[in-house]
């Protein structure tokens, strides 16, 4: 009898994971929830069609078993890609603001027309950056070993 994958079976390999759907799209808006990032790796490729972050990542899927094991929680650096995007919009961004660095609050999708859409990073503080796509296709990829949080301590959301 098989068994479905179960969330602790990731271990610690780095994570590699594709949204093709708004529900796939999901895990990784939970996976990049309260991830970190300097505006300055934010990168907008209009010749290839591609948006892509450099995130500092929480790792939420190790939380519980830092916890158990009485150790630091932690980071790690991704990258987070949107291919076939059409065009970008942000709110409450100030790319001249060279020292600011953004919390990924969510990432969601509006659905188009035959497949189209909108994702939608919701940033920290009320901004958001707006993609306009063909079709949805977010990749998320840890691109560095894990590192103790600077924080000490798992990200905390008021009720």
């Amino acid at each position: 009898m098989s068994e479905d994958a179960r969330f602790e079976d990731g271990g610690d390999t780095p994570l590699k994971l594709m949204a093709l759907d708004a529900e796939d799209l999901a895990v990784i808006s939970a996976l990049t929830q309260d991830a970190v990032f300097p505006i300055t790796e934010m990168t907008w490729q209009p010749a290839r069609r591609r948006f892509a972050l450099l995130i500092n990542r929480f790792r939420w899927e190790d939380a519980d078993k830092a916890a158990r094991g009485r150790r630091p929680v932690e980071r790690v650096q991704s990258v987070l890609a949107v291919s076939d995007v059409q065009k970008v919009q942000s709110q409450g961004v100030d790319r001249g603001e060279k020292d600011l660095v953004i919390s990924l609050l969510s990432i969601s999708f509006e659905p188009g027309e035959d497949g189209t859409g909108r994702v939608i990073f919701t940033l920290a503080g009320d901004g958001a950056i707006a993609l306009e796509v063909e079709a949805l296709d977010v990749v998320l990829q840890d691109v560095t070993r894990p590192y103790a949080a600077p924080a000490k301590r798992a990200p905390r959301h008021p009720q």
